[in-house]
């Protein structure tokens, strides 16, 4: 039998549900427990029946208590070699069981073991919870797939034999077998498994989708980008792995004191004994000191808070993190690809005299089409492809545009130097913090196209929410000049900001805040953000778009790019916190009053089984507790 309390070896934090060993493990012990029941009802159904012969009634309970007392003293042997918190209980159980069996009551030497596994077994469950969302994932990353082949076919294979550049097909109802980037096709995509969105993602041509989600309609041509570990899917499972092993800080600090503990627990048990001479009292005090509530307390709340994180396109490294997200005070956030979704979109058009501003659009997007320049991908999306007007001797012109034959003539787009080449009259530059590209046809200039990587819409509602939650100094950190900052932190809400800085500046202007006594939130996505988030109190990378290497340095991550998670991250980090601190409560608290009433004789002539139950009862508590904690949802 493993340890009695709380998690018992660290083989029980298998990532699977229930692993072979652990099934024929628990088998034993359920076996064990009903055989030795079996016997001591036997014993009893004899004494009742032959007082007489009591000797028969005792061989029973003898042999009842032996099976039991085996596996008991070699948990309790493995806690002296090994020793650590959860081994407190062992050894306490195994100086009850042997206190009961030296004063000759088999029936308490053989039931106590009993009510301490059937706690074990009670407390297994509070483990089962984070592995069935990680089994839960799992399954997501294995699935069929129809690989596109070269012809044109499509064969059948599993998705963990897909290679990055492989083309696969999506029909509904399939999950999407890696991650990649849509070729053709549009399907709503269910990603709230992923990212905790409810809402389902309409995939469109050259949008990136994840691994795991559901395409719910359509069919999707795919090009994978990432699979297995290294998928978004990938790094969520292992993320919640790390997380799972984790020990929060409390924990680790209650470990240094269970020698001490123990030696508190002994005394108070010799005191009793002195002075009342009431055995029964003194094997109470040993078990009602079993500390599996207190022990619990922590690594419940922790994995309880990690699983429902995890539910909401949070992922937290470590549950140290969890805890430290609810002292935060301060916010430093990256702009590109952070506060800004990332990518360029059409803001404005300027106009020629006498051209409507919408006739510019499908020639635009048409000429964009054309070229794999950000800019040129920007303006593509521009106008539906039945719009666009066909195209004959394209051409790239590197570094300043494209150019196509029309039927109305020549079709140019780019730059004003290109434009020059050709004579053409522009109208004046406008003043535009982002890319300005120009439009011309048949030697006439049609106008000029202003682009910008837009704010996300819910960034000064998730400011707002921060500011709320007590985060009021918000800062603005970015590479980029100081008039697009200044645009995006006054759309967000932000007062404060730093500009032009260079990684090693992030770093700088991060430990400034640190060493004048703020506890900063730091929020990026971009490679130059990496040593920023490491200095921070806590670093949040966004994981819809972030770099591998700020993943790496992030502390949690957000699997989405809804900013709307970052009050609901500190949420849950204060309601874990609220938990933790009403499960140490009962968990030292219920200790303190049945080591008392057990010091005192209180618990009757069955002191030692009446303190198991109530040991039982507080670790249920717990768990109960925690229970609440799972219903913490703010994914609606």
């Amino acid at each position: 039998m493993s340890h009695q309390c709380s998690h018992g070896h660290t083989d029980h934090f298998s990532s699977q549900l229930l692993t072979p060993d652990e099934q024929r493990r628990m088998s034993r012990q359920l076996t064990l427990v009903m055989t030795t029941i079996g016997l001591l009802l036997l014993s009893l159904a004899w004494r009742a029946i032959a007082p007489e012969q009591p000797a028969i009634s005792d061989i029973l309970a003898g042999v009842a208590w032996l099976l039991v007392a085996v596996p008991v003293l070699r948990a309790g042997w493995h806690s002296l070699l090994h020793p650590d918190l959860h081994g407190v209980t062992d050894l306490l159980i195994v100086l009850a069981m042997l206190g009961a069996w030296a004063l000759g009551d088999l029936m308490t030497a053989a039931l106590l073991p009993i009510i301490m596994i059937f706690g074990h077994i009670l407390e297994e469950r509070s483990v089962m919870g984070t592995r069935q969302a990680i089994a839960g994932l799992s399954k997501l990353t294995r699935s069929k797939a129809w690989r596109v082949r070269a012809d044109g076919s499509l064969e059948s294979t599993d998705s963990e034999h897909l290679q990055a550049g492989d083309v696969v097909e999506v029909r509904a109802g399939d999950n999407i077998p890696a991650d990649g980037r849509v070729i053709s096709g549009q399907a709503s995509l269910d990603v709230a498994s992923i990212t905790g969105e409810s809402v389902p993602l309409e995939a469109e041509p050259g949008m990136a989708i994840y691994g795991g989600a559901t395409n719910l309609n359509g069919v999707l041509r795919v090009e994978v980008t990432h699979t297995g570990e290294s998928s978004t899917l990938g790094k969520v499972i292992a993320l919640m792995k790390n997380a799972e092993h984790a020990k929060p800080p409390i924990t680790r600090m209650l470990e240094r004191y269970a020698g001490h503990y123990l030696i508190l627990v002994l005394l108070i048990a010799a005191t009793t004994w002195f002075l009342t001479y009431n055995s029964q009292a003194m094997l109470a005090v040993l078990v009602a000191a079993c500390p599996c509530a207190l022990v619990l307390s922590a690594p419940a709340t922790a994995m309880a808070g990690i699983a429902v994180a995890a539910r909401h396109g949070i992922l937290i490294r470590n549950a140290a993190f969890l805890e430290e997200l609810a002292d935060v005070d301060a916010l430093i956030i990256d702009k590109t690809g952070t506060l800004t979704q990332g990518r360029l979109r059409l803001t404005d058009i300027v106009p020629q005299d006498g051209v409507a501003r919408e006739s510019l659009l499908p020639l635009a997007a048409a000429l964009g089409a054309t070229s794999h320049h950000p800019v040129s991908r920007a303006l593509a999306e521009c106008a539906p492809s039945a719009e666009l007007p066909v195209l004959q001797e394209i051409r790239e012109v590197q570094g300043l545009g494209v150019m196509a034959r029309t039927d109305a003539g020549l079709a140019l787009l780019g730059r004003a130097a290109l434009f020059k080449q050709y004579q053409i009259t522009l109208l004046p530059l406008p003043e535009h913090d982002g890319p300005v590209v120009g439009l011309a046809l048949n030697q006439r200039f049609l106008g000029w196209l202003l682009l910008d990587d837009t704010i996300r819409p819910e960034a000064s509602e998730a400011m707002a929410a921060l500011r709320a939650l007590g985060i009021a100094r918000q800062q603005l950190l970015t590479g980029d000049r100081l008039s697009a900052a200044q645009r995006v932190a006054q759309d967000a809400g932000i007062d404060e900001l730093a500009v032009e800085a260079l990684p090693a500046e992030k770093l700088q202007q991060v430990q400034q805040a640190v060493n004048e006594g703020w506890r900063p939130l730091v929020v990026g996505d971009g490679i130059n953000d990496a040593l920023a988030l490491k200095a921070g109190a806590v670093g949040i990378a966004m994981g819809s778009n972030g770099a591998d290497i700020v993943l790496a340095s992030a502390d949690v991550v957000l699997t989405g790019g809804d900013l709307r998670r970052l009050p609901t991250a500190v949420r849950l980090s204060r309601k874990c916190r609220h938990t933790l601190q009403v499960n140490v409560f009962i968990g030292l608290g219920w200790t303190i009053l049945i080591v008392a009433a057990a010091a005192l004789g209180w618990l009757g002539a069955a002191g030692a089984l009446v303190a198991a139950i109530l040991h039982n009862l507080s670790t249920l508590l717990v768990l109960l507790n925690t229970g609440r904690l799972l219903q913490f949802d703010e994914t609606r």
